[in-house]
């Protein structure tokens, strides 16, 4: 799964619906305030922290959330070698946000963050690629345990429509690598006596004009989804027998 959306939009906050174990990679910061399993549910998230030079925390019951402060590409790299050792037990994988992973990619690259000619660029490019196909393909691996992936990236603006914002090709290639394509956006919508003071949470995964959103599950998902548990979405696309 792929979310944008603007800042602040609740992106991360719908990332901790899902499926538990969960690995956050997490390259902004927006995980330390998070502390209960979706909005304000009063669900606690018992969170560790995981430091990937060394093996991954095996789940034991007394933890939902192993936490990764991705601070370079380096812990990038390490997280990802012990995911495809499968040396693990995580269910969900979510990346927080594959924008700023790229941008820690380019710095990592040049040293200073710029790129320059094609070889950089290229680099770049096939560095990204190989890691967002990498973790994606880890839920189709019959060796692992990963039910889900989750890709965080900001949103911006281009040709009329609202994008997920990578640089380079990836940016328009990166929609297709993915199951479900879902926007997030907030409305405001009436309370019980009329005013616009309830803050609720959208995730429009159907076709539109205006920003990138899809899906391939065959229509089994609404295209717009209100207050958004990524757990309930599995189970519907999953049904339980």
């Amino acid at each position: 799964m792929l979310i944008h959306g603007a800042s602040k939009a609740g992106k991360s906050t719908v990332t901790s619906t899902a499926p538990l174990p969960l690995l956050v990679l997490d390259a902004e910061g927006s995980w330390k305030f998070i502390r209960e399993h979706g909005f304000r549910s009063g669900v606690p998230l018992r969170k560790v922290t995981w430091d990937p030079m060394n093996a991954p925390p095996r789940y034991d019951g007394t933890w939902d959330v192993a936490y990764v402060s991705i601070d370079s590409w380096e812990s990038i790299q390490r997280v990802d070698s012990w995911l495809k050792s499968g040396q693990h037990d995580f269910v969900s994988i979510v990346l927080d946000s594959i924008t700023e992973m790229q941008r820690r990619l380019k710095a990592n690259i040049s040293g200073d963050g710029i790129v320059k000619g094609y070889d950089g660029w290229g680099a770049l490019l096939a560095r990204m690629d190989q890691l967002i196909r990498g973790i994606r393909d880890l839920t189709i691996n019959a060796h692992q345990p990963v039910r889900c992936v989750i890709f965080i990236a900001e949103t911006k603006e281009s040709g009329g429509k609202w994008r997920p914002y990578m640089q380079g090709q990836i940016a328009t290639s990166l929609p297709y690598w993915v199951d479900i394509c879902g926007y997030l956006y907030q409305m405001r919508e009436a309370d019980e006596n009329g005013a616009l003071t309830r803050k609720v949470v959208h995730l429009f995964v159907g076709s539109h004009d205006q920003f990138e959103s899809g899906e391939r599950v065959q229509g089994m998902l609404p295209d717009d989804i209100v207050n958004p548990s990524v757990s309930g979405m599995m189970d519907t696309i999953y049904p339980k027998e």
